[in-house]
């Protein structure tokens, strides 16, 4: 965003952004930002109210006023709401006799996953692993967090990708067993606090940035909003 919007405006055009993660917004430096407080993927705050989403692209608007930057404003309103409360959803028992508890929970959502591609016909799944490979890979970042070196355990390609190939293929999987569409960062904390999966990719992430690891390996892992310490 921040690297975007100061080419526009080197060609000069005045650009404005508007910001869900402030901290985001304070690193990047955007030339012009609007932060507002609002759930990710409501980036003007109230679904189905013209109203409120016309006064948050006015103040956005206003910032094309100021001539030099950065500046970062923040919006008056604050919303909130059950947007980063984890689905409930029950993984179905899977074979755990030759497998990590892990790849046993990966292998066990294997049928949830493919009941939800057929449903879409279609999935995020596949950057680097196929969604048979993911308990493999949940096996391989085990060994990362254990503290081997990422680059000798046999991942086939950048580990933020295969990250969120697992990822994906957890919220995909979460779809058929909900019943319903999450909210915003729900399926995603789920993913992250409530399986094992993913608290397996929380270490390997702790323990690549404890290690020195180059940081864009461990810490586009996860998403930013769910860096936790354990």
């Amino acid at each position: 965003m921040g690297t975007l919007a100061s080419v526009l405006e080197q060609a000069g055009l005045s650009t404005v952004a508007l910001s869900n993660i402030r901290k985001q917004a304070e690193t990047t430096r955007p030339p012009r930002v609007l932060h507002c407080e609002f759930p990710l993927g409501r980036p003007l705050g109230k679904p189905e109210d013209p109203s409120f989403q016309r006064s948050v692209l006015n103040a956005a608007f206003i910032l094309l006023g100021e001539d030099s930057g950065p500046v970062l404003v923040d919006y008056p309103e604050i919303i909130t709401d059950e947007s980063d409360t984890p689905i409930s959803c029950v993984i179905p028992p899977a074979d755990t006799a030759d497998r990590h508890l892990g790849a046993a929970e990966a292998l066990g959502l294997l049928p949830a996953w493919r009941r939800t591609y057929e449903r879409y016909d279609r999935t995020t799944v596949g950057k680097v692993a196929t969604p048979e490979q993911v308990p493999d890979m949940v096996d391989l970042f085990l060994r990362v967090a254990e503290g081997e070196d990422w680059k000798t355990v046999g991942l086939p390609g950048d580990p933020t990708k295969i990250a969120a190939d697992i990822r994906n293929f957890y919220e995909e999987a979460s779809l058929s067993l909900t019943g319903g569409i999450p909210d915003a960062r729900q399926a995603e904390t789920w993913f992250v606090d409530h399986t094992q999966a993913g608290q397996i990719i929380q270490r390997a992430r702790i323990a690549m940035k404890e290690s020195g690891e180059n940081r864009y390996f461990w810490y586009y892992l996860l998403p930013l909003t769910q860096h936790h310490e354990l």
